[in-house]
C-alpha cells in the first residue's frame, strides 16, 4: 500500500474533473465530494441534492446479497448550491394541482413516457397509463418527445418545485406564516454563565436576519419570548404596549399559554418593546437563587403557542442543566461509567423516560420544530433531551465556548427552512425504500414526516430488491417532499434519480462511491448502538466490509498470489475510512469522552450529507509552510510521521480547527505565532502575507460547513496535543483504535477467512 493513498485517491478525482459535471447521462458517478465541480442539470437530481452508494446497482436480490454492497441515497432536499448553479425552478400547474400518475401518484418527471400523440403518459414507476389532463396537452415531435420538453423543468430536470394547491394543505386550508420562539433558561447557572446576557444581546441584531426568500422583502416570520427556571415566564409585546408585560405559569404540571394577543408578534411592529424586553431579561434575573429547571413544560409551552396561534414553527431553546424540577419530563442523573463496554451500555444512549416521545408526536403533528442550544457544566443528558429536536427536524448544539455559540446562532435563524414537511420516495418496480437515517419521524412505513427540515439535512434512504431489475430500464427514484416554504407557500420539491442496473458484478463494482458507503455504515452502526453492544456494532460492520471486499476478490480479481489484498479502484479508501468509523469517540470512546459527547456525536452524524461525514471522519491536514496565493497547499494523510518539526499545520475535522505549531519552526513565524497565542481563537489581523492567506483559508473553511469550526492553536509536546492527535486517525488511538497499517492487515486476514 503506497504511503498515502488517501491523498492520492482524492487528487486523481480532482485532476480528472476538469469540466462541469453533467447529469443527463443514467448511472454516472459523480466526483468525489472533496473535489470543487460544477453541476448542471440534465435529467437528474445534482449529486449536491442526491448520493448513491451504487450507480450501477445489481438486477436481482441474490447479486445484492452475495456483493453485501448497502444500497442506498443520501438526499439533502432543501440542499444550499454555489452561487455558479442554478435553484430549482418553480412550476405552476394551475388550479388542478401538480400532474401526477393515476395509480402510483409519482409526480411528473422527465421518465413518464408521452404516447397515442400526446393524449396519455405511461408512467415510469409503475408502468400504469394515465390521460393527459386537457390543459396540459402537448403534441409530441417526431422522436416522441412533447415539443414543449425543454421549456418545462419537470420534463427535463431532475429537480424542480410545483406551487402545491389546497388539497396539499393541512385541514385543506391555506397555512399561517410560520413562527419563532425563543425559550431562554434563566436559572442561576444560565445568568452567572452570561448565557442569558449574551443570548439577549445577541437577538436584537438577529431578529433583523429571519429568513425570507426574497432579499428586499420583510420576513413574515412572527416571533414570541418566554423565560423559564422552574416556571415559565410569558412576555406580551404587543406593539401598542408601552412597556413589555411578563405573565407567570407555575403550575407546570398542566401548561397552557396565559395570553392569546401579543404573544407572536410581527418584529418591525413591536421592535422598542422587543428591544426594552431584551434589555430587561438580564438584569430581572441577574441575582436569582434559582438553580433547578425544567424541559418538558418549555417545549409544551412552545408546542401550545403553536397551536393557538395555528401555524408551524421553530422552538429555539437556550439550556443549561439537567431538568430536575418537579414537572413532566424530569430527569435523574444516570451518567455511569462502570457501563461503559458493557452490555447496559447500550440504555445509556435510549431516552431515559417515555415522556418525549410522546411529545414529539405532538410538536410533529403541528409542524413544531426544535432546535436546542445546550451550555452544560455537567451531565444533561443528551441522549433524552435530545429526542424531540432529533424527532422534529430540529439540531441540537452543544458548547463550551460562546463564539462558537454566536455564530452558530446567527446562522441557524437565517438559513432556509421549511415546516410542516413529508418526504416520500417512490421507485420503479423491482426495488423499494425499507429504511430510512436522520431526524424525523414515522408513523407509518413510507411517509418521513419533519416538522422542520433546513438546508443543512439529509436523510439516508436504503433500498432492497422485491423483484428484479432490467439492465435496460434501470432503476429510478423519486424522492418528494411536500413543505410549508419560510414565506408561508405549500410547495412539492421534488428529486428525480435514474441509475443503471447490471447482472455482472465487475459492473457494480466499478461503478460504487465510497464516501457514500461509508456514510450508510457510520449512520447504521449508530443507531445500532441502541439495541446492541458496541463491540458487536464494529464486529458487523467489519464483517460486513470483509464480505464486500472477499466477494470482489473471488468474482472480480484477476487471479494473483492468496498473499495480496486486492481493492476495487472505487473503494481504495473502504478500510481506511471504516476504521475511521470503528474508532469514532461513538464507538470507542476515550477516558475523557462523555456519555453526553457520544450521545451528541451520534445524534448529530444522524444528519450529516456526505460532505460532513467524509471531513467528520477523515480530517484535512494541511501544510501550511509555503502559502501562495490562490490555491490551497496539497493536503497530507492524517499520520504523526506527515508532521515536520519545522513546519505548521492547519487541521481541520468540519467541527474543528488546529493549528499545530511544530517545535523548531523559523523566528519569522514564531512572532506571528505568538500574536496568535494571546488571540488564541481568532487570528489577527496582521499585515504580513501569511497571517493574510491564512485568514483566508480558515475563512473559506468555515464557510463551507453548517457549524461554527473554532480554532485551536496547538505547539509540538503541548498538554493540548493529545486532543489534537486523536483526529490523526490513520495512527493508533489512544483508546484502543487500530493504525491505518494494523486494520488493513486485520481486514486481509478476515477476507482470507472468508475466502477459505
Amino acid at each position: 500500500i503506497s504511503n498515502s493513498v488517501t491523498i492520492q485517491v482524492i487528487e486523481d478525482d480532482r485532476a480528472k474533473c476538469t469540466e462541469p459535471f453533467n447529469t443527463g447521462v443514467r448511472g454516472q458517478v459523480p466526483p468525489l465530494v472533496t473535489t470543487n465541480f460544477q453541476a448542471k442539470d440534465q435529467g437528474n437530481a445534482s449529486p449536491r441534492f442526491v448520493r448513491c452508494t451504487a450507480y450501477n446497482v445489481p438486477c436481482t436480490a441474490d447479486m445484492a446479497k452475495q456483493s453485501q454492497v448497502p444500497l442506498a441515497a443520501v438526499i439533502k432536499p432543501l440542499a444550499t448550491l454555489p452561487p455558479d448553479e442554478t435553484p430549482p425552478y418553480l412550476v405552476d400547474h394551475g388550479e388542478a394541482g401538480p400532474v401526477r400518475c393515476n395509480r402510483c401518484k409519482a409526480y411528473m418527471c422527465p421518465y413518464m413516457q408521452f404516447i397515442e400523440g400526446g393524449r396519455r403518459f405511461q408512467c415510469g414507476f409503475c408502468s400504469c397509463v394515465t390521460e393527459v389532463p386537457p390543459h396540459y396537452f402537448q403534441h409530441l415531435d417526431h422522436t416522441g418527445k412533447r415539443v414543449d420538453c425543454y421549456d418545462r423543468p419537470e420534463l427535463s430536470l431532475g429537480s424542480y418545485e410545483f406551487v402545491a394547491t389546497v388539497d396539499y394543505c393541512k385541514n385543506n386550508k391555506i397555512p399561517q406564516p410560520p413562527a419563532f420562539i425563543f425559550l431562554i433558561d434563566v436559572s442561576y447557572n444560565a445568568v452567572k454563565s452570561g448565557m442569558v446576557n449574551i443570548v439577549c444581546q445577541e437577538l436584537k441584531t438577529l431578529l433583523d436576519y429571519l429568513p425570507r426568500e426574497n432579499p428586499e422583502m420583510d420576513s413574515v416570520v412572527r416571533v414570541g419570548f418566554v423565560t423559564y427556571n422552574k416556571v415559565l415566564h410569558f412576555y406580551n409585546v404587543k406593539a401598542s404596549l408601552a412597556q413589555p408585560q411578563m405573565l407567570v405559569v407555575s403550575d407546570v404540571s398542566d401548561m397552557f399559554v396565559p395570553l392569546l394577543d401579543g404573544f407572536l408578534v410581527n418584529v418591525n411592529e413591536s421592535r422598542l418593546v422587543i428591544e426594552s424586553l431584551l434589555d430587561q431579561i438580564p438584569e430581572m434575573f441577574a441575582d436569582t437563587r434559582e438553580t433547578e429547571t425544567v424541559f418538558g413544560p418549555v417545549i409544551q409551552a412552545g408546542l401550545e403557542a403553536l397551536k393557538a396561534a395555528d401555524c408551524s414553527g421553530k422552538l429555539f431553546v437556550f439550556h443549561t442543566s439537567l431538568p430536575i424540577a418537579e414537572a413532566p419530563g424530569k430527569l435523574k442523573n444516570r451518567e455511569d461509567k462502570k457501563l461503559v463496554g458493557t452490555d447496559k451500555e447500550k440504555s445509556l444512549f435510549q431516552p431515559q423516560v417515555g415522556f418525549y416521545n410522546t411529545l414529539a408526536k405532538e410538536c410533529v403533528a403541528q409542524g413544531c420544530c426544535v432546535d436546542l442550544f445546550l451550555f452544560p457544566n455537567q451531565y444533561v443528558d443528551v441522549a433524552t433531551l435530545g429526542v424531540v429536536p432529533v424527532s422534529t427536524g430540529g439540531s441540537i448544539y452543544k458548547y463550551t465556548y460562546f463564539q462558537r455559540f454566536l455564530n452558530d446562532l446567527r446562522r441557524d435563524i437565517q438559513k432556509l427552512v421549511g415546516f410542516d414537511a413529508v418526504m416520500r420516495v417512490r421507485t420503479s418496480t423491482g426495488i423499494r425504500a425499507t429504511d430510512f437515517f436522520g431526524s424525523f419521524f414515522m408513523s407509518n412505513t413510507t411517509d418521513v414526516e419533519l416538522a422542520g427540515l433546513d438546508c443543512d439535512k439529509a436523510i439516508t434512504v436504503e433500498f432492497k430488491h422485491d423483484d428484479k431489475l432490467s439492465e435496460e430500464t434501470g432503476a429510478l427514484m423519486q424522492c418528494a417532499v411536500l413543505y410549508t416554504s419560510c414565506s408561508g407557500q405549500r410547495r412539492l420539491r421534488v428529486h428525480n434519480m435514474a441509475v443503471n442496473c447490471c447482472s455482472q458484478l465487475a459492473d457494480l463494482y466499478r461503478n460504487c462511491e465510497t464516501d457514500t458507503i461509508i456514510n450508510f455504515f457510520s449512520k447504521y452502526a449508530f443507531r445500532g448502538l441502541l439495541n446492541n453492544p458496541t463491540k458487536a456494532v464494529r464486529d458487523t460492520l467489519i464483517n460486513q466490509c470483509a464480505q464486500i471486499l472477499a466477494c470482489y476478490r473471488k468474482n472480480c480479481a484477476s487471479p494473483s498470489s492468496a498473499g495480496q489484498l486486492i481493492l476495487p479502484e472505487c473503494m481504495k479508501l473502504l478500510p481506511v475510512y471504516l476504521n475511521c468509523v470503528l474508532k469514532s469517540d461513538v464507538l470507542m470512546p476515550g477516558a475523557d469522552v462523555s456519555l453526553d459527547d457520544r450521545a451528541y456525536l451520534r445524534q448529530l452524524i444522524s444528519g450529516m450529507d456526505v460532505t460532513e461525514s467524509h471531513i467528520f471522519f477523515y480530517p484535512r491536514l494541511l501544510p501550511l509552510t509555503k502559502l501562495e496565493s490562490g490555491s490551497l497547499p496539497m493536503a497530507v494523510r492524517d499520520s504523526e510521521e506527515r508532521l515536520s518539526k519545522g513546519g505548521v499545520y492547519l487541521l481541520e475535522t468540519g467541527l474543528h480547527l488546529f493549528l499545530w505549531v511544530g517545535a523548531s519552526v523559523q523566528q519569522d513565524c514564531i512572532s506571528f505565532l505568538n500574536v496568535i497565542a494571546l488571540f488564541q481563537t481568532s487570528l489577527p489581523v496582521l499585515d504580513n502575507p501569511f497571517s493574510q492567506r491564512l485568514r483566508d483559508i480558515i475563512e473559506s473553511f468555515r464557510a463551507q460547513r453548517s457549524r461554527y469550526m473554532k480554532l485551536m492553536v496547538v505547539k509540538q509536546e503541548d498538554k493540548a496535543e493529545l486532543i489534537f492527535r486523536h483526529f490523526l486517525v490513520e495512527d493508533k488511538s489512544v483508546s484502543g483504535g487500530a493504525s491505518y497499517v494494523d486494520f488493513l492487515c486485520h481486514m486481509h486476514k478476515e477476507i482470507r477467512q472468508l475466502l477459505s
